[in-house]
Parts: C-alpha cells; sequence; structure tokens
C-alpha cells in the first residue's frame, strides 16, 4: 500500500529562515511527526519495563547483581548475532510493514512477561530468555526504523529529524526511571496480595504503549520510489551483508567516524556504572542528589540534541564530530577529578551535550553517505555499538574499578578517547571536510 506523502510548499527563502531558527522543523512533515509522536509513548513504556525488569529480577533472587548481568548479557548477546542479519533483511523488505511486525513482537513479549509475573510463575531463566529474545527483535526493528526516517523527510532535515528522534530516546531516559517507580507505588496499592502485581502492571503498560506506534505504521504514507527500493531483490544474505560493509570500508570518512563513536561506546562507562560509585565513595551524596546527578546527565543529553537539531544541514558535520568528542573527554576528566557537587553536575550537563553530538551527528554520516538501498544494514552497525560495544565495555572497566578505583578508571577511559579524538582531528584531513 504505498501513498505519496505531501510535503508542505515553502518559498525557498522562508524555507531557509525557518531551517535556522526552528529546532523542530522536521515535525512539519505529517508522517515523521505522527512517528515521532507515537514513539515519545513508545519509549517511555519501555522504560517502565526497563526498570520494572531489573528490579524484578532483585526481587526474585534476593538481590543478585549475577543475575542483572545475565539478563543484560544475553540482550547484548542477541545483537552481536543478529544485528547485520536483521539490518540486510530490513533493506530487502517494505520497511513500514516489516516495522508493523517487530512492533507486534515486542507488543507480543511484553504481554508475556506481564502474564509469567502476574501468575507468580516467573523464574530467572524465563526473564533471560525473553530478554534474548527482545534483543533479537530490536536488531531487526532499530535499523528498520533508523532507515525509514529519510524516507519521511528530505534530506536538509534529515540531521533535524535524527536529533529529534534522539530526544524521544533521551527524554524517555530522563522521565520513565522516575515514573516507572511511581507506577509500583500506584499498582503496590491496588496489588491484593500479589506482590509481583506492581512489576507486572508496568509490564502489560509497556505492551499498550506499542499500541500507537502500530496505528501510526498503518497511516504512514511511503513515497513510490523508497518502496519500490525496499522491496527490490538483493541478492543472498551472506553477499547483502558483506556488500553493506564493503560500502563503509571503501568510503574515505565512514570507517574513522564509527571508530571514533565506537570508542566513546567502549572506553565510556555508562552512567548506571560510575554514578553511583562516585556519588557515594567520592561526592557523599545522599539519595536524591544522586538523582540529580543521572538527571544532569539526562538532560545534557535533551540539550545537546536540540543544538544538533537546530543546526539543520549543517555543513562541517565532521568538525562538529571531532568537537564533541573532545567536549565529552574534557567534561569527563573534569567529572573524575572533581570533589564538589555542583562542579559534577555541570560536567555531566557537559558530557551529555557532547554525547549527543557524537552520536546524532555518526547517524547522519552514516544516512547520507551510503546508497538508500542500503541504510537498513549499515545503520545495523550503529544498532550493534550501543546495545553490544556499550554493555562489552562495562565488564573491563568494572574489573577495573575493582583494582584501581572509580576516578583512575574514569581518567584513564578518557584519556584513550581524546588521545584517538585528537589522532582523527589531526592525521585524518577527510573528517575536517565533511
Amino acid at each position: 500500500m504505498s501513498r505519496v506523502p505531501t510535503l508542505p510548499e515553502e518559498p525557498s527563502q522562508e524555507r531557509v529562515a525557518r531551517r535556522r531558527i526552528s529546532p523542530l522543523r522536521a515535525l512539519r512533515y505529517r508522517d515523521f511527526r505522527l512517528l515521532w509522536i507515537s514513539l515519545i509513548v513508545s519509549s517511555v513504556g519501555t522504560w517502565l519495563q526497563i526498570v520494572s525488569q531489573s528490579l524484578l529480577v532483585l526481587k526474585i533472587t534476593h538481590n543478585s547483581p549475577i543475575a542483572l548481568g545475565i539478563v543484560s548479557l544475553a540482550q547484548a548477546a542477541s545483537f552481536f548475532i543478529f544485528a547485520f542479519i536483521g539490518g540486510s533483511i530490513a533493506d530487502q523488505s517494505d520497511k513500514r510493514r516489516f516495522l508493523l511486525i517487530t512492533q507486534s513482537l515486542s507488543m507480543l513479549l511484553a504481554f508475556i512477561l506481564g502474564i509469567i509475573t502476574i501468575t507468580g510463575i516467573v523464574q530467572v531463566w524465563m526473564i533471560v530468555l525473553l530478554a534474548f529474545c527482545s534483543g533479537t527483535v530490536l536488531s531487526f526493528d532499530q535499523p528498520a526504523r533508523s532507515s525509514l526516517v529519510p524516507t519521511l523527510v528530505p534530506r536538509e532535515d534529515l540531521m533535524n529529524a535524527i536529533s529529534l528522534q534522539s530526544i524521544v530516546f533521551n527524554g524517555s531516559a530522563f522521565v520513565g526511571p522516575t515514573l516507572a517507580g511511581v507506577m509500583i507505588v500506584v499498582f503496590s496499592n491496588a496489588r491484593n496480595g500479589n506482590s509481583l502485581f506492581p512489576y507486572a502492571g508496568n509490564f502489560f503498560l509497556n505492551g499498550i504503549s506499542f499500541l500507537g506506534v502500530l496505528v501510526v505504521l498503518y497511516l504512514l504514507r511511503i513515497p513510490q520510489d523508497a518502496a519500490e527500493q525496499s522491496t527490490a531483490r538483493r541478492g543472498p544474505l551472506l553477499a547483502s551483508i558483506r556488500a553493506s560493509l564493503g560500502t563503509v570500508r571503501r568510503d574515505e570518512a565512514l570507517p574513522w567516524v564509527l571508530s571514533g563513536y565506537g570508542a566513546l561506546l567502549f572506553f565510556g562507562p555508562s552512567n548506571t556504572l560510575i554514578l553511583p560509585i562516585f556519588g557515594t565513595q567520592i561526592l557523599h551524596l545522599n539519595a536524591a542528589q544522586l538523582g540529580l546527578l543521572f538527571s544532569a546527565a539526562g538532560l545534557g543529553t535533551i540539550l545537546g540534541a536540540l543544538v544538533v537539531a537546530s543546526l539543520g544541514d549543517f555543513k562541517y558535520k565532521g568538525l562538529l564530530l571531532l568537537c564533541s568528542l573532545l567536549v565529552w573527554t574534557s567534561s569527563l576528566l573534569i567529572f573524575a577529578l572533581s570533589h564538589f557537587f555542583g562542579i559534577s553536575l555541570l560536567a555531566l550537563l557537559l558530557f551529555g551535550i557532547s554525547q549527543n553530538g557524537v552520536g546524532a551527528t555518526t547517524i547522519t554520516l552514516l544516512q547520507t553517505r551510503v546508497p538508500p538501498q542500503m541504510r537498513g544494514r549499515v545503520m545495523s552497525l550503529n544498532t550493534l555499538m550501543i546495545m553490544g560495544i556499550r554493555p562489552l565495555g562495562d565488564f573491563p572497566a568494572s574489573g577495573l574499578i575493582a583494582l584501581i578505583g572509580g576516578p583512575l578508571t574514569v581518567l584513564l577511559c578518557a584519556a584513550i578517547v581524546g588521545l584517538y579524538s585528537l589522532y582523527l582531528l589531526l592525521a585524518r584531513p577527510v573528517l575536517r571536510t565533511l
């Protein structure tokens, strides 16, 4: 079912003026606007499940951190196994119909988790299995979703649209955990003797949140040429994956862009790993102040997304990437050395802003420097890095923290990324001209 979307016609001068002043200009396009709004609801629902699932695992295992690690590892493993396959199949499919399938499966998995929880039969191995299945579905869903966006907005507004997409993820990460806690309290008051009812309630809410996305996907109007590119034959699966990797390898800039982003994700310890350690051992904060640390980093990512969104089709994307990497390194160094709460908050705010600058610029360059028919496969690289490399990097970082402490570990990680960023800036001039 292919329909031609109607994009607003504006005088060129007016379009240029609006592009400069409006960080929300991609929302002018009806299909992207509908998808964006529906994903806000779905992403908040996802965070309801993430937080509740972690608390459920701790409850049924009597606070075992190893069980939590196994659940996270199961989901990360699924991305390593299926990310490239998911991107390749997404490129060979009608993306709208493909997303209808993956979103339906995600909804089904949420309801299954809710059912086994509320009935009291849930066990850790079931949660591990469902986490692996959820990661597998996301391995197919995220490349298709990312490669769908360029068909909904014109090229000059693509970076704006990608930044607005990152606001969905980061904004839900800012709001979702708090809402999850509130809903657990609400459901606890109505649990009727079932101690697992509060967690199941959030799982069911997550399942319901997918309904809006499914309705919007059905209503999307995909351009005829994009639909034809999606359904064209691409050849055998392995050959298709090799072709996409070859496309990235032959590009003069993309291998270095991805290596810089990969260094940040692998060597940059996640907030959930370092903030509790610094908050309790270095800054000696109470629970409310520790929450402010998380909020500062989350607010930074939202502000970073708005800044990048306001730039539009920014000419010097490579310099933006490199500057963001260097600001990220500097802010992490300041945080590692800080013993003052206010300075730590400011450092985390800059940390979030710069990290979003790196991520949004990387995705934009991936989307614009490869042929449209390969976007899904190439975007699977981004999925693999975020969902696979980041959790993988936390394992050696946690061991290093145990050996030399949190501050020295963070200083070392920041130094590695900073030195590599300087190498990219000085030795790879192609990045300065992107």
